[in-house]
């Protein structure tokens, strides 16, 4: 199963190592990842593989969510069928 992860805010060093943190505690692999820093705003999207997490899915949301608060930025995480449904047009 995949997962979307976007990460959007002010740049600051460590978000990617923050972030990147939360998911390898999780034993979640990054598919793919992209990132810019466009006039001092970082973005992120990952494509995640999470069918071996070790955890709930709610609870590493919970993670995110907490690391989100600590470095000021919007992490959304987002199952791939989900995601793609909502985007597509």
């Amino acid at each position: 199963m995949k997962a979307v992860i976007t990460v959007i805010g002010r740049d600051k060093i460590g978000i990617i190592a923050s972030v990147t943190g939360v998911l390898a505690k999780a034993n979640v692999n990054i598919l793919d990842i992209s990132q810019t820093i466009m006039q001092n705003i970082f973005s992120m999207i990952m494509l995640v593989d999470i069918s071996k997490m070790n955890c709930e899915f709610s609870e590493l949301s919970d993670r995110l969510k907490q690391t989100a608060q600590e470095l000021g930025v919007d992490i959304r995480f987002q199952r791939e069928e989900i995601f793609t449904s909502m985007h597509r047009i």
